[in-house]
C-alpha cells in the first residue's frame, strides 16, 4: 500500500499495536490503540482498507479501564476475551489484564490481571498474544519481558 492503514488518532487511540481478529461471522476486525484508548474497525476482504459499520462510523472505541496498549482478542465458549497491556512498560506494574463480553464491541469491564512481573524471572511482563492448540481447550500466552539484569526499559525478550 505504501502507507499505513490507520495513519492518525481516532477516538484518542494512538495507531499502534494492531491485532486482527476473525469473528464467527467470517468478518475480520482490526483492534488497536495506545495512550489509553482502544478502537475496533472492520477490515475489507483484502485487508488493505476499512469498512463502515451500519451506523456509518469506521471506528468504535472499546477501551476498558487500565488500557495502555497491546490489544488481543479471542473467542472461547461463545465469549469474547479481550486482553491488553497496562501499567508503565518500564515499570514494575506492567502486565496483562483482561475482560470478557458477549460481543467484540464489549462493553469490556476489567476482570483482573492474567500476567504480571515475577521478580525471580524477569521484569516488564506484557505485550502478548494467545495461541490455541487446534482441537483442544489448551491455550498459551506468549509475551515479552526483560531479563533481571537488563536496565534498558526498551530491551525485551520473548
Amino acid at each position: 500500500m505504501g502507507k499505513p492503514l490507520i495513519d492518525k488518532f481516532y477516538n484518542g487511540a494512538q495507531p499502534i499495536d494492531q491485532f486482527v481478529f476473525k469473528d464467527t461471522s467470517g468478518l475480520y476486525y482490526i483492534i488497536y490503540g495506545g495512550w489509553g484508548h482502544c478502537n475496533i474497525a472492520k477490515l475489507n476482504n483484502n485487508f488493505n482498507g476499512l469498512l463502515p459499520f451500519d451506523d456509518g462510523s469506521t471506528f468504535k472505541e472499546i477501551t476498558p479501564d487500565g488500557f495502555v496498549e497491546g490489544a488481543c482478542m479471542f473467542l472461547r465458549n461463545g465469549k469474547y476475551y479481550f486482553m491488553w497491556s497496562e501499567g508503565d512498560w518500564t515499570g514494575p506494574n506492567y502486565g496483562v489484564a483482561y475482560a470478557i463480553a458477549d460481543s467484540p464491541f464489549g462493553p469490556f469491564k476489567r476482570t483482573g490481571k492474567i500476567l504480571e512481573q515475577d521478580s525471580i524471572i524477569g521484569t516488564g511482563a506484557g505485550h502478548h498474544s494467545v495461541i490455541k492448540v487446534p482441537g483442544k481447550d489448551s491455550w498459551y500466552i506468549v509475551y515479552h519481558r526483560r531479563p533481571l539484569k537488563e536496565t534498558d526499559g526498551n530491551s525485551r525478550v520473548t
